[in-house]
């Protein structure tokens, strides 16, 4: 499928992405984060933990590569056409498998430091 359209909406934390043959999907910014193509590849088998509150800030078109994601964690990834889809498509099990594997590190979503507004 050929992405279309990206539209970030920076109040719910998510990024629609609209594929040809008008194909809509939400993906939240912590799960575009979590699941980084170079967090994937990693090898370490280390569970990203804390990423609830990230915020995707810039996309980059990366001429055939795909599109580089800006989070605004300093994290930056090349995310290609093939598994920007794939992230799409398999979104529910790759989210319960997170969910099972950050359960059982004992580690977080939330964010590390509590911020209190004045």
């Amino acid at each position: 499928m050929k992405i279309e359209r990206f539209t970030l909406n920076q109040s719910q934390k998510h990024l629609t992405i609209v594929f040809s043959r008008k194909k809509i999907f939400e993906l939240s910014f912590e799960y575009l984060r979590v699941f980084s193509p170079q967090t994937m590849e990693s090898k370490t088998s280390a569970v990203e933990t804390h990423k609830k509150q990230v915020l995707l800030v810039v996309i980059e078109a990366v001429g055939k590569h795909g599109y580089r994601f800006i989070f605004d964690d300093h994290h930056s990834a090349i995310y290609s056409f093939s598994y920007l889809e794939a992230l799409a498509l398999e979104q529910k099990q790759r989210w319960q498998q997170y969910l099972a594997q950050l359960k059982a590190s004992g580690h977080s979503r939330e964010a590390m430091i509590n911020i209190k507004q004045l």
